[in-house]
């Protein structure tokens, strides 16, 4: 099982009654069929997780998302249908949340788990990532497994599916890489968790954090970039080919450029808050990339989102599409079901790089 609970649950079907209707025209009941097949599914390390997850972000964050406590019924149908189409990966971290919201998404996610009353045992098969910040007061390994006990107690559950670490600290800080490893070997070593990986990590520090922790017998399951059609540069590039090597799946966050690349916004409809200034920036420069996805979305008869959310699935990432309304989470499960060609592909990265302007990278990502 990815995780444990109280509750005991059965097995999970991927057949809902939410899914698309094979034959709409039999006069008996008619068939349903998954997002996608149990063969499409993915290995990562020892789960075996959805070819799309969901991060949670915006439960909890007020400063970036809007998030409010009276969004919380909706978040919980948001969640629930997505386990009900077969999603099974939901990203968090123990950072999420602003001021005393902080772990709110943590809290949030481990509730829906309690709660959800769908298909017997989907509840069984959900993996949670969740990820341990590196604040400049956890310095040595035991404060990592405390972080993780304490994530535990949010969700109210027994094991973690994949622990990951936030950010690496060797830009700033190198002396407390160690802890941040030997963290993680500890955390793994105890059970707390049944894989671990990283996140914002580059490929120099990929490279060396994976050999580490195959001294020590820990293998790196995951390693979480930012990765879109706004985000494909060298350093990005050359991540995923180091995953491909070494065994590790990379997990592409914020696959939709934090929404620029969902057609919703232009320099006259910009989001609130510190997105808005970063959009103003990026977003006259995107009609290129804009322009080329909406030409495969209507010629394929799907959303803007839907195909930037595919390109990263035909790249051989997990994309994790941060859902904060049920709308969004069926717009997002169209992503799945189908793939984009490889002349499609082209396009898509040929506009990409036509675009002038391309997507800040996360300030701890390293080299």
């Amino acid at each position: 099982m990815a995780l444990t609970i109280a509750t005991p649950t059965a097995n999970f079907s991927c057949f809902s009654a939410s899914n698309e209707t094979l034959f709409s025209s039999s006069p008996f009941q008619p068939l349903k069929f998954p997002r996608f097949w149990p063969w499409q599914k993915v290995k990562m390390g020892p789960l075996t997780v959805s070819p799309m997850g969901f991060g949670t972000w915006a439960w909890g964050n007020q400063l970036l998302w809007g998030y409010q406590q009276s969004m919380d019924c909706e978040l919980q149908q948001t969640f629930n249908l997505a386990v009900e189409n077969g999603i099974n990966l939901f990203d968090t971290a123990d950072s999420y949340g602003t001021g005393r919201l902080n772990g709110q998404s943590e809290k949030l996610l481990g509730k829906f788990i309690r709660e959800f009353q769908g298909q017997k045992g989907a509840r069984d098969d959900i993996v949670i990532a969740t990820k341990f910040a590196a604040y400049p007061w956890r310095l040595t390994p035991g404060q990592f497994v405390k972080a993780c006990k304490s994530s535990l107690d949010r969700m109210q559950i027994e094991q973690i599916g994949i622990g990951q670490l936030h950010w690496s600290t060797a830009n700033y800080a190198p002396l407390q890489e160690s802890a941040l490893w030997d963290g993680l070997v500890a955390m793994y070593e105890k059970g707390l968790v049944r894989g671990v990986g990283v996140s914002n990590y580059g490929p120099k520090q990929l490279v060396k954090i994976h050999d580490y922790l195959k001294a020590r017998g820990v293998p790196l399951c995951s390693a979480q970039v930012q990765f879109s059609l706004l985000s494909i540069g060298e350093d990005q590039m050359e991540i995923k080919d180091i995953c491909n090597s070494l065994g590790i799946r990379l997990i592409a966050y914020s696959p939709l450029g934090l929404g620029m690349l969902t057609g919703k916004y232009t320099t006259s409809n910009l989001p609130r808050g510190p997105r808005g200034l970063l959009f103003s920036q990026i977003i006259p420069g995107l009609e290129p990339l804009l322009r080329s996805i909406r030409q495969i979305a209507q010629k394929r008869q799907k959303t803007i989102p839907q195909v930037a959310i595919n390109w990263c699935i035909c790249k051989d990432t997990i994309p994790i599409p941060g859902v904060k309304t049920v709308k969004q989470a069926e717009e997002n499960l169209g992503a799945l079901g189908w793939r984009l060609t490889s002349d499609e592909l082209l396009q898509l990265e040929y506009a990409a790089r036509e675009s002038p302007r391309k997507m800040i990278q996360n300030i701890f990502q390293t080299r």
